[in-house]
């Protein structure tokens, strides 16, 4: 008697040449769904007295926690490359003495990204962003260089900011596709109790619908949906087990 106990273990196969599989890491949950409509004769009986099978539907969803680009575009479909954005929460700053410039570098200006405010050290107060000549309580900012008034000399302050890391990491640059392409996987999903295996891979499907959200004192899950269809040799799945019936 086969029985089965946990998640279980999953990984995605993109339906290309030569494709690089995806691990549906530390997988949470997995489900899918088999489904089909029907058509039901009936006459002077209560009950059908035939019915038949029409069309069928395979739908399915994961969570798990493990971020993978290669997983996550398979939903965009769009382009992936080397590299990340990193943020810098509340670096540290001094408007210079009187004799000026009245400015702060961020420590990566050199691979500057986009502005996410300034805060006074002391109050928390946030700064109010101007294009040019800030006057007190105001900055500008060009290129990861902050200017400040003069009348804020000695003034600390707290800069959020993003910026570039080329060198680690990997990011998926999303554009607005046009309707109709989608990419295709091969899903296979594995659960093991004791020495019994079971294993069930869906020849292709798409991804459906993705999710994810944070929580305090929580992992971040990734809830991916599913739907399944014949491949080109007119083949839906497989489904293994140890158990002979």
């Amino acid at each position: 008697m086969q029985f089965g106990f946990g998640s279980g273990a999953g990984w995605v196969v993109e339906s290309i040449s030569n494709p690089t599989p995806g691990a549906i890491g530390i997988m949470q949950e997995a489900s899918v769904d088999f489904a089909r409509s029907v058509k039901e004769l009936t006459g002077t009986y209560a009950f059908p007295v035939a019915v038949g099978a029409g069309t069928g539907k395979i739908s399915g969803k994961t969570k798990f926690a493990q971020f993978s680009g290669r997983i996550i575009n398979l939903f965009f479909g769009s382009t992936k490359a080397t590299g990340q954005t990193l943020v810098a929460p509340g670096e540290a700053g001094t408007v210079p003495a009187p004799s000026g410039p009245y400015t702060v570098t961020v420590a990566n200006s050199a691979n500057f990204g986009i502005d996410l405010g300034v805060k006074n050290a002391t109050t928390g107060i946030p700064l109010t962003r101007v294009a040019s000549a800030p006057a007190t309580g105001q900055y500008a900012v060009s290129a990861g260089v902050y200017t400040f008034a003069a009348a804020d000399t000695g003034l600390g302050v707290k800069i959020d900011y993003t910026y570039s890391a080329a060198g680690s990491g990997e990011t998926v640059s999303v554009a607005n596709p046009l309707i109709g392409a989608a990419n295709f996987f091969k899903a296979v999903f594995t659960q093991l109790y004791g020495t019994a295996r079971n294993t069930l891979t869906l020849n292709a499907n798409v991804f459906t619908k993705m999710g994810t959200g944070t929580k305090l004192e929580d992992f971040t899950m990734l809830d991916m949906d599913f739907s399944s269809f014949a491949d080109s040799a007119n083949n839906l799945l497989t489904w293994s087990f140890a158990e002979a019936s």
